[in-house]
């Protein structure tokens, strides 16, 4: 079901990339948060009169858990020549807010027959994490020990669909730390569009010269706390795709000191799930070599983790000197379901972990 409510735009309250957050006035006198993206309302004045999508804002859902600008009749974008457009690539398919892009894969593309036949990645570590969170901790981890890294980001499906959505992505951008993200599958915005995760490494590889990729979903996790209902089972697929294509699969653990629940504490059922029994390739599973209580629980469980699957996963253990620094020097803010470093410091030096191991696997140019 989807909630509809008319509303006048007040103002401006913050813009990053392609989106802005509008202060929103419902027809109750209420005030909403609005997000609207530049390329599908253009940019809105006050006074403007709007339809809103508020379905998750009012279920106080954390995916989705904002009011979304559909449309403002009266300030619509100018009209394009669609026929004129290079691609032809649909995305959000058979939905209102479907958009067509040019993919970095198809035939009207200027890398298509760079990547037409292309099958290898030639040993590019690919770290794999389920949150988007871990993003900028991965990133850190991996500069400390490789500064001068070329890193991508392959943005997967299994949370928010728009890259502009991610002031994450955002701010790594313009702090150069990130070379390019690439939007797979129905996600769409980045620097690149690939049809799936395969044709997206492979452009991390070869288009944008990437010493590493990073492979997670957008903002915006789902689960059911199911052992199989959550979109972080995409992490296990990505792992698979990146051993097919001769990458050096990284499974960086979704590991918390603080999550209330029993199933994310230590480490998250997500991670031995979409690690142990979907992926299915081998992968490297780094951990941080710290002697603190928690730590070492974790530890036990990953080894454990490793041990259930024959030696397809390998335990690597990694130093966390000078990670504490670098993941406090992160141009962008720290935050995982809502709690930033000091509140869950294992959850991010787990992550930087699988970035420091990322460095040490960098192929020479």
């Amino acid at each position: 079901m989807i909630q509809w409510r008319p509303a006048v735009i007040e103002g401006v309250r913050s813009r990053w990339a392609g989106a802005v957050e509008y202060a929103a006035e419902l027809a109750s006198g209420d005030t909403v948060r609005a997000l609207g993206y530049s390329d599908i309302v253009g940019d809105l004045p006050a006074g403007a009169r709007v339809l809103l999508n508020t379905t998750a804002l009012e279920r106080g859902l954390g995916t989705g858990g904002v009011a979304i600008v559909v449309a403002a009749p009266e300030h619509l974008p100018e009209p394009v020549d669609v026929r004129a457009f290079d691609g032809h690539l649909v995305k959000a398919r058979y939905t209102p807010g479907q958009t067509m892009v040019l993919g970095v894969d198809e035939q009207g593309s200027p890398n298509h027959e760079l990547l037409r036949d292309a099958d290898d990645l030639g040993g590019m570590p690919v770290v794999v994490a389920d949150l988007h969170s871990a993003l900028p901790a991965i990133i850190a981890g991996l500069r400390e020990s490789a500064p001068d890294a070329r890193v991508a980001y392959v943005m997967t499906d299994g949370g928010a669909l728009p890259a502009d959505f991610s002031r994450t992505v955002s701010g790594l951008r313009e702090s150069e730390w990130l070379e390019a993200c690439i939007t797979v599958g129905q996600a769409y915005g980045g620097d690149l569009e690939a049809v799936n995760v395969h044709t997206g490494l492979l452009a991390a590889h070869l288009v944008v010269g990437a010493d590493v990729a990073v492979v997670a979903q957008g903002p915006g996790n789902l689960g059911t706390g199911t052992r199989w209902g959550f979109s972080g089972t995409s992490a296990g697929e990505a792992v698979n795709a990146a051993g097919v294509l001769g990458g050096r699969p990284i499974a960086s653990l979704r590991v918390s000191e603080a999550d209330r629940r029993p199933r994310h504490r230590g480490l998250s059922h997500h991670s031995a799930t979409a690690y142990g029994r979907v992926a299915l390739v081998p992968a490297a599973v780094p951990v941080p070599d710290l002697t603190e209580d928690l730590a070492l629980y974790v530890h036990s469980q990953a080894r454990a983790l490793c041990d259930s699957t024959g030696g397809r996963l390998t335990l690597v253990e990694v130093g966390c000197d000078g990670l504490d620094d670098a993941l406090r020097a992160t141009p962008v803010p720290l935050s995982t379901m809502g709690r930033g470093f000091d509140d869950d410091r294992l959850s991010f030096l787990t992550a930087a972990v699988a970035g420091r191991h990322a460095a040490s696997l960098i192929q020479p140019h």
